[in-house]
């Protein structure tokens, strides 16, 4: 009851995209699992030795820090939200501590492997098909999760923009370079209506060849052939070309907080981590030029 309640809150009162409140439900249901088999009270009884207890099963069946970490995250607003409805007067996740998750090196790739990548579709229903996702991917930085929400009444081909909606159901608006909205162009008006075949009332920009909206495990797999494909050596993620999006838009002389403003980061330090890449690029500048670097 109270896991349902807590959902319908995060879905109306934030806005939460469909794939967080999966995950913040599947977290809550994990620990409600967890403390059954403990034989401990219901969720709204559970203690700060319960949440610790659930906490080291966690780390000792090996989940990752950052598992860790989103999981002590869904179970602490779980609680704040019980709190708030007074179901309970304290917080039993607060103050549990949880592990560092150590920063990983920025992956992004360069700009001869983005061209590389993007010439690797080849003309058929499909390639092309890819070839807009690709092409989409990276002139515009959004998430998977946004790519594959959006619908077709979205994109705005006049003005050469997509509207797409981020967490808590932000809107924002980003504009398409010339190669992505010609092959998105082609993608809409020659190739969707092909793939649809009878399921002409499907809303989804991109679908898959039973006409119905692309999933996220589709659109891995999508990325995962033209990473092999294009001899791209590290394995290739939708985070991949967003980071690459990121960094050459620096590179290129993109201000922090506009950029801020295109990948719909909630704070500027979230952005601020490609400014590294950005300055990594500047001192390869710098010892390819000076003629007394080195």
């Amino acid at each position: 009851m109270y896991i349902e309640q807590f959902i319908d809150y995060l879905k109306s009162e934030k806005k939460m995209a469909p794939n967080s409140l999966d995950a913040y439900g599947r977290d809550i249901r994990d620990f409600e699992q967890f403390l059954s088999e403990r034989g401990a009270a219901g969720l709204p009884g559970a203690t700060r030795n319960d949440v610790t207890a659930f906490l080291n099963k966690l780390k000792a069946d090996g989940r990752s820090p950052s598992t860790l970490n989103r999981k002590m995250a869904s179970i602490r607003t779980f609680y704040n939200y019980l709190q708030d409805k007074h179901v309970i007067t304290d917080n039993p996740a607060r103050g549990v501590k949880t592990p560092r998750v150590e920063k990983k090196e920025l992956e992004y790739l360069s700009i001869k492997e983005i061209d590389k990548l993007l010439e690797s579709p080849d003309d058929s229903l499909k390639g092309r098909r890819d070839r807009a996702i690709l092409e989409v991917l990276y002139a515009t930085g959004i998430k998977v999760s946004e790519l594959i929400d959006a619908n077709l009444e979205d994109v705005n081909f006049r003005m050469g923009f997509i509207t797409c909606y981020g967490e808590s159901r932000k809107t924002r608006i980003i504009p398409m370079g010339r190669p992505a909205r010609a092959a998105l162009e082609d993608y809409v008006y020659e190739v969707r209506d092909q793939l649809l075949g009878e399921n002409k009332d499907e809303p989804a920009l991109f679908v898959n060849y039973y006409g119905k909206r692309l999933t996220r495990q589709g659109l891995w797999k999508v990325l995962k052939e033209y990473g092999e494909k294009s001899g791209i050596k590290h394995k290739l993620t939708p985070n991949t070309l967003r980071n690459s999006f990121a960094v050459h838009m620096l590179q290129n002389g993109a201000d922090l907080k506009s950029l801020q403003e295109l990948m719909g980061h909630e704070d500027i330090s979230a952005t601020q981590v490609y400014l590294a890449a950005t300055k990594n690029h500047i001192k390869d500048v710098y010892d390819r030029s000076h003629p007394r670097a080195k």
